[in-house]
C-alpha cells in the first residue's frame, strides 16, 4: 500500500466522532426526521420489481391450499404449525428445534458472507416503507424538499389535505397488512369469521387485529427507520459477525479520497474520484453518511451506490465508487476469501440440514403411544393365557381420517381391543386401550419386551414397543 493511501486511512481512522451519535436524534435527543431524497437507478429498479412478487407473495400465500390445508399456518395458540401443506404438533418439537437452530446458522453463515443484505432486499420492514408507504407519500407530498416545506408550514387546507390522505391511506394498508399477517397465524377460514360475524363472538381476535393494524400504522406513519436502529436485533448482530472480507454497501475510499468539489484541471490528478455532492446522504433513509464506513443504521437499501453511480456517469468517471464490497477488496485490492470462519459455519449449516432432512423424511404422520396401565401387574385367565392392560394414544397429524389396528410385530400373542374400532379424525388425538394375550406356556421371563405394529388399513405407519409382565414358569 502507497504512502497516499495510508495517509488516506489513518485521516478516515481519525474522525470517529459520527459513531458518538446517530442520525435520527438531534443534539437535544428529539426525533430529527428523515426526508430521503426519492432514488433511482438500475437496483432500486431491481429493488421494486422484487417487492412487487414479495407484495404478490405475502398477500396470496395465506389462501394457498394443499389437500384443503393452508400451504403456510403458524399458529402458535393452539401449537399447530403447517409448513408446505404439512402439520407438525408439539410432539415434532426435536425437528423445529434442529429446524431454528438450522435457521440461526444460516443466517450467521449469510451476514458473515453477505451482510445485511437481506435487510435491504428482503426485509418486510423495508420493502413496505421504502417501497410501498414511501412512493405513497411522495406522490401525495412530493419530493424531500416539499415534504420539508409541508412540515415547517402552518396548518392550513394543503397541510391538512395532504396529511390527512396519507395518513387515512396508511392506516388502511396498515389494516390489510394486520389483517393478512394474521390470517398466517389463525388461519384465513378464522379471519373470515372475526370479519363477518358479530365483534362479540370474536373478541379476543378483533382484540388482536386492532392491536396488529395499530402497530403497523405506528411503525410505517412515524417509528420507521428507528424499527431498524433501535428494535430490530438483527441490526445488533451484525456488529459481532462482520470481519473485513465481509460484502456490505462500501464507499471506496482509496480511490475516493481526498474529496474535491471542485475539480480543476490541475488538480485532477491529485483529486479523488469523490466530488462530495453529498447525494448518498440526501437518498439515505437513515440519514448516514456511507462514506464514513460500515455503520449501524446502514441497511444495505443500495440507495447510495445508485445515487453515486449517477454522479460518476456526469463527471465522466467509472462507477462502483459505492459498491458492494469488502474491507478487503477496497484496502487491498483484494479478492473475497472463502475464510476458515466461513468454511466452519459451512460445515455445522450442512450438517444440520442433513439432520434436518433426516427427520422430516423419517417423520411419521401418526403418533402412538402404547404403555402398561398404572398399578396393574398381569391378570391370568382360565384358558391358561396371561393378559396385561395398555392404555394406547394415537395422534394423527394427516387432514385426513385414519382408521388404526394394532398387530404384535413377533405374532407371540394377539391384541383384543376394549370398546370400538380405533377411527382417529384428521389432525386430532384419540385414546383406547386393548389387552396383550399371550400363552402362559410361552411367557420365558418376567418382563418380556414387545414391539407393536400400528397399521392404518393394510400400510404400517408405525412401530412401538413396550413391555409384557407375567409369571415366570418353572
Amino acid at each position: 500500500m502507497s504512502t497516499e493511501e495510508n495517509k488516506v486511512q489513518n485521516d478516515i481512522k481519525r474522525d470517529e466522532s459520527y459513531r458518538d451519535s446517530i442520525a435520527t436524534i438531534n443534539d437535544e435527543g428529539k426525533r430529527n426526521w428523515i426526508f430521503p431524497k426519492k432514488p433511482h437507478g438500475k437496483l432500486y429498479d431491481k429493488r421494486t420489481l422484487l417487492s412487487y412478487l414479495y407484495v404478490v407473495i405475502f398477500f396470496t400465500l395465506p389462501f394457498v391450499r394443499i389437500g384443503g390445508q393452508p400451504l403456510f399456518l403458524i399458529n402458535i395458540l393452539e401449537r399447530k404449525f403447517i409448513i408446505f401443506g404439512a402439520i407438525f404438533w408439539p410432539q415434532d418439537f426435536i425437528i423445529f428445534g434442529i429446524g431454528m437452530l438450522t435457521f440461526m446458522v444460516f443466517v450467521i453463515l449469510f451476514t458473515i458472507a453477505f451482510g445485511r443484505v437481506f435487510c435491504g432486499w428482503i426485509c418486510p420492514q423495508t420493502v413496505f416503507m421504502e417501497l410501498i408507504f414511501r412512493k405513497i407519500e411522495y406522490a401525495i407530498e412530493g419530493n424531500a424538499d416539499q415534504q420539508r416545506k409541508l412540515r415547517d408550514q402552518p396548518w392550513n387546507q394543503e397541510k391538512i389535505l395532504k396529511r390527512g390522505s396519507k395518513l387515512a391511506i396508511f392506516f388502511v394498508l396498515a389494516v390489510i397488512i394486520a389483517n393478512t399477517f394474521l390470517s398466517y397465524i389463525i388461519g384465513t377460514d378464522e379471519l373470515f369469521k372475526i370479519v363477518s360475524e358479530p365483534i362479540s363472538q370474536h373478541k379476543g381476535g378483533f382484540t388482536a387485529m386492532i392491536i396488529f393494524s395499530s402497530v403497523f400504522f405506528f411503525i410505517y406513519s412515524w417509528f420507521r427507520e428507528q424499527a431498524c436502529i433501535i428494535v430490530c436485533p438483527y441490526g445488533r448482530l451484525q456488529g459481532v459477525l462482520l470481519d473485513r472480507n465481509s460484502i456490505v454497501v462500501a464507499y471506496d475510499y482509496v480511490r475516493g479520497e481526498p474529496r474535491t468539489k471542485h475539480r480543476k484541471t490541475a488538480d485532477v490528478e491529485k483529486a479523488g474520484s469523490c466530488v462530495d455532492c453529498g447525494l448518498c446522504v440526501k437518498v439515505c433513509p437513515t440519514g448516514i453518511d456511507i462514506r464514513n464506513g460500515t455503520q449501524l443504521e446502514c441497511v444495505n437499501c443500495t440507495a447510495c451506490i445508485d445515487a453515486c453511480d449517477e454522479v460518476m456517469v456526469k463527471t465522466h468517471q467509472p462507477t462502483g465508487l459505492i459498491r458492494y464490497a469488502s474491507e478487503a477488496n477496497i484496502a487491498e485490492s483484494k479478492p473475497t476469501k472463502y475464510t476458515t470462519r466461513l468454511k466452519a459455519y459451512t460445515v455445522v449449516l450442512t450438517l444440520l440440514i442433513g439432520v434436518l432432512v433426516t427427520l422430516l423424511v423419517t417423520r411419521s404422520a401418526v403418533d402412538a403411544t402404547v404403555l402398561r396401565a398404572s398399578g396393574q401387574l398381569f391378570q391370568e385367565r382360565p384358558d391358561n393365557t396371561i393378559t396385561n392392560l395398555y392404555n394406547v394414544k394415537v395422534i394423527n397429524k394427516t387432514n385426513q381420517d385414519m382408521p388404526i389396528t394394532f398387530k404384535i410385530e413377533t405374532g407371540d400373542g394377539k391384541i383384543e381391543m376394549v370398546g370400538k374400532d380405533v377411527v382417529v379424525k384428521k389432525e386430532s388425538k384419540k385414546e383406547s386401550t386393548f389387552f396383550i394375550i399371550r400363552n402362559r406356556n410361552d411367557i420365558k421371563e418376567r418382563k418380556t419386551k414387545i414391539k407393536i405394529n400400528v397399521y392404518s388399513g393394510d400400510e404400517k405407519i408405525q412401530t412401538v414397543s413396550t413391555t409384557f409382565l407375567g409369571p415366570i414358569n418353572r
